[in-house]
């Protein structure tokens, strides 16, 4: 559990010092053109062109991801396993910098520049879906923290580096543009299976939300949304961070009111545009932060037992 925690530490860091670098480290040319070179040779195929043809697609990487971390465990104090799973981590994480999309978001100067950095909140199979309204954009943060960091992460804490791929490589065949010239069957498949691999996630961080921001606002948005529900379905954790954000803004607004100044006017001037954005992401960074204090927790545990 030390390695895992120390490995997520690291990708972090990473991800923030060498912002520069994480385009290139991120870029997924490899499993588009692995996808397309199956759907040359085995479009015709009914067993690719159904919802299990994913299966097809993920199980030779997969594999050998999993041979490799298996291999590595116990080799040299796990020194080796530590250094394979950052690399991995680092690979399967965002892959765009959701902080730096957050960012062009709040700078940009106008109505336009704000929709287009807007729209790379969104998935690129959904990037026409992409609108300013306050709402819809602090839907997006939070479906993007899922696809980001919630996801990858909850599956490299249960299976190490080949679950923080499986869900990268899930998501990429189910929202990334390639799923356009893919099989409707199989992208159905990858669908139906990124809302299985999100479901667990989104449950620990709908209950992240709670435990930082408003615990009954959040959990009642939860059970509306049907977050109580045995089903594959995430959308409840959007439901419960659009509830937080909404519950921090009138808290902020009834701070100012007290204060004796025009709660709305006030948060304009003070925040910015989009005051919404801010503290989705500031909701999103402490629902993560507490998910790393949880498994610090473990870590010490275990040194303690």
């Amino acid at each position: 559990m030390f390695a895992t925690l120390l490995a997520v530490v690291v990708c972090l860091v990473l991800g923030h010092l060498a912002r520069g670098l994480t385009a290139a480290l991120r870029e997924y040319g490899w499993f588009r053109a692995w996808l397309g070179w199956l759907d040359a040779r085995l479009g015709d195929s009914a067993a690719w062109r159904g919802p299990f043809g994913i299966a097809l697609a993920l199980a030779p990487w997969l594999l050998l991801v999993a041979l490799v971390q298996w291999l590595l465990h116990d080799v040299l104090f796990g020194l080796p396993w530590l250094l394979f799973a950052v690399a991995v981590l680092f690979h399967a994480w965002g892959p765009r910098d959701l902080d730096r999309d957050v960012e062009a978001v709040l700078a940009a100067t106008d109505a336009q520049a704000r929709r287009t950095a807007a729209a790379r909140l969104w998935p690129d199979s959904r990037r026409d879906q992409a609108e300013l309204r306050p709402a819809a954009v602090v839907g997006a943060v939070f479906d993007a923290a899922l696809r980001r960091w919630f996801g990858v992460l909850f599956w490299f804490v249960l299976l190490g580096p080949v679950g923080a791929l499986g869900y990268r490589l899930t998501a990429l065949a189910a929202e990334d543009a390639v799923a356009a010239r893919l099989p409707d069957g199989l992208v159905a498949g990858a669908r139906t299976l990124l809302a299985v691999l999100d479901w667990p996630a989104a449950q620990l961080a709908t209950l992240a939300l709670a435990l930082v921001g408003n615990f009954d606002v959040v959990i009642g948005a939860w059970k509306d949304a049907g977050g109580a529900a045995l089903r594959p379905d995430p959308g409840f954790f959007t439901a419960a961070g659009r509830a937080g954000v909404r519950s921090e803004l009138a808290d902020e607004a009834e701070d100012y009111a007290v204060a004796g100044v025009a709660a709305g006017s006030a948060l304009v001037h003070t925040l910015g545009p989009l005051p919404e954005l801010r503290d989705a992401m500031s909701l999103a960074w402490r629902a993560l932060l507490l998910w790393l204090a949880v498994i610090a927790l473990f870590v010490i545990a275990g040194w303690v037992s």
